[in-house]
């Protein structure tokens, strides 16, 4: 494999990481919907929780654009 085809795929395979955080996201708002659903007395709690929690995991998902465009960019 040459050199430019092994950095394209570096930067495709740490992209992965980006559908990793998008699938986390949907599970996090599935679960924070239902219990919503159930309780809608601690609706405000819950939002809050998951505001927070999709933040951190965009920030994973920010992190692998970063790498990926490090790995394209320097190598």
């Amino acid at each position: 494999m040459e050199a430019e085809a092994a950095k394209y795929f570096g930067a495709g395979l740490t992209m992965m990481g980006a559908i990793g955080a998008g699938l986390g996201i949907g599970v996090l708002v599935n679960g924070a919907m239902q219990g919503i659903s159930r309780n809608p007395e601690a609706s405000g709690t819950l939002q809050m929780n998951m505001i927070i929690g999709i933040a951190f995991t965009e920030a994973i998902a920010i992190y692998c654009l970063v790498v990926a465009l490090l790995i394209l960019l320097v190598a």
